[in-house]
């Protein structure tokens, strides 16, 4: 059953969360916006992910060799791809349409199927990968961090003789223990700060000793995007004893301790977009053209906008983008062949609405 926590005191400083800037300029018939990025979506973090925690671990000195003694599956995966863990809030696939276990093979469920290419590839292995203590029952939570909601989640806990050390996870190693159903938009507890949503899952699995994976799959309700996340856990003793009895949340904003050398890609992830719209109106109504443009130093591979009209404003037509409303929420999401946005590059849609709009709405734009 879904446990849902009033807001506590709690620390999210991470980086790349929403920022977001509202301009609204009226001039005759015409208003421009241009708003900042907002840099992604969301990932367990309690019991933590396997890219969140090795960003959370060693997000700040990523190139210090002692990680290769210290964290050797981290260490692998950094050399690997560093953006897997910069882009931890990433790790999702689109149109899977609730086939999860055709679109994501044996052995590759904790890269969510090699999305992103082999971005991912490197949290497939198994290994000793850093564990968190947890009882036969425990909470599980899921940081949303841009409000997307969910259809469902499920909660997997592999069984009991499979060794996480040896075994590339297989559908076959799990076992569902919890499946929630709808959970809206902003239902959960409130962090203190970082915006978005913490989701908190009671589970139970018992049974169970050693070294286990909890397996997440979170379908957001905003578009058809299937979420996916490896934890590794430990049930009862003999666990490694430097690991923390209970799973911390982030305690502070990495943008404050960044490293010295940032990766090559110019940023956490290289991967950043804006949107800029004009809008001209015709008294009853108006047309909106948006563009959206790459202001990252990488080539966008998909885009996604959100945005609310003022009250007594709806959409009539849209073109060159497919159109979703989610809990008041007004979502855009590109046609087949304006995916991708190269580095400098921009693409443009537009709208017809009915009613008063004297000016831009208000855009996030969600880059990957």
């Amino acid at each position: 059953m879904t446990n849902v926590r009033q807001p506590g005191l709690h620390r999210l400083g991470l980086r790349g969360l929403i920022v977001l800037v509202i301009a609204m300029v009226a001039a005759g018939t015409a208003a421009v916006l241009t708003v900042q990025p907002a840099s992604g979506h969301g990932t367990s973090i309690a019991q933590p992910s396997r890219h969140y925690g090795c960003w959370e671990r060693w997000g700040s000195d990523f190139q210090n060799p002692a990680m290769a003694q210290e964290d050797p599956m981290c260490w692998a995966a950094w050399q690997h791809d560093t953006n897997a863990m910069w882009n931890w809030n990433g790790l999702y696939r689109e149109q899977v349409g609730g086939d999860h276990q055709g679109a994501v093979p044996d052995n590759q469920l904790c890269s969510g199927g090699r999305t992103g290419g082999t971005r991912y590839a490197a949290l497939d292995e198994p290994g000793p990968w850093k564990t968190t203590p947890v009882s036969a029952n425990f909470t599980f939570t899921n940081w949303d961090q841009a409000n997307h909601g969910a259809d469902y989640y499920r909660i997997y806990v592999t069984k009991q003789g499979y060794d996480a050390r040896t075994d590339a996870l297989d559908w076959a190693d799990l076992e569902l223990v919890e499946e929630t159903g709808r959970i809206l938009p902003g239902e959960g507890r409130a962090p203190s700060s970082g915006g978005g949503t913490l989701v908190d899952i009671d589970v139970s699995a018992p049974g169970r000793s050693g070294h286990h994976v909890v397996y997440m799959i979170w379908q957001a309700s905003h578009f058809d995007q299937s979420f996916y996340s490896c934890s590794d856990v430990w049930f009862g003793a003999g666990g490694p004893a430097e690991q923390p009895t209970t799973p911390n949340e982030p305690t502070d904003d990495p943008t404050s301790d960044e490293p010295t050398e940032a990766p090559t890609t110019g940023g956490p992830e290289g991967i950043a977009c804006a949107a800029t719209a004009t809008v001209s109106t015709w008294g009853s109504g108006g047309t909106v053209t948006v563009t959206v443009s790459n202001t990252g130093t990488r080539a966008i591979n998909n885009w996604m906008l959100h945005w609310t009209w003022p009250s007594g404003v709806t959409m009539s037509q849209v073109w060159n983008a497919e159109h979703s409303v989610m809990g008041g929420v007004e979502m855009a999401a590109p046609v087949s062949w304006n995916k991708s946005i190269a580095t400098g590059g921009s693409i443009e849609f537009g709208m017809n609405v009915s009613g008063t709009l004297g000016g831009a709405p208000a855009f996030e734009c969600f880059p990957s």
